[in-house]
């Protein structure tokens, strides 16, 4: 099982950097058809082969993702669009 861990630090206010996580989290679900649901300051998101979990904290956000063995061989494409999306989505807020 392959894993991804990203974690950015971040400026913004607490509610702007939740505001960008639920961003994430909808254009996965969208592209990925990942279900993704709040738990305080964590979205935790799965579907068959993927499961993970985005932590919104003070100044950093940070997501871990495990890929059943079907999806490992996308691993370096979903890193790079992750990391791309996330530096996107922090740097315009």
């Amino acid at each position: 099982m392959a894993t991804i861990s990203i974690a950015r630090k971040h400026v913004l206010s607490h509610r702007k950097a939740k505001s960008v996580a639920e961003k994430i989290a909808k254009d996965l679900n969208k592209r990925f058809a990942l279900a993704y649901e709040w738990d305080g300051d964590h979205v935790d998101f799965e579907r068959p082969g993927i499961a993970g979990r985005m932590l919104v904290g003070r100044d950093r956000i940070a997501l871990d993702v495990s890929l059943g063995w079907l999806l490992t061989p996308l691993k370096p494409a979903l890193e790079r669009e992750i990391t791309a999306q996330l530096d996107r989505l922090l740097g315009e807020a």
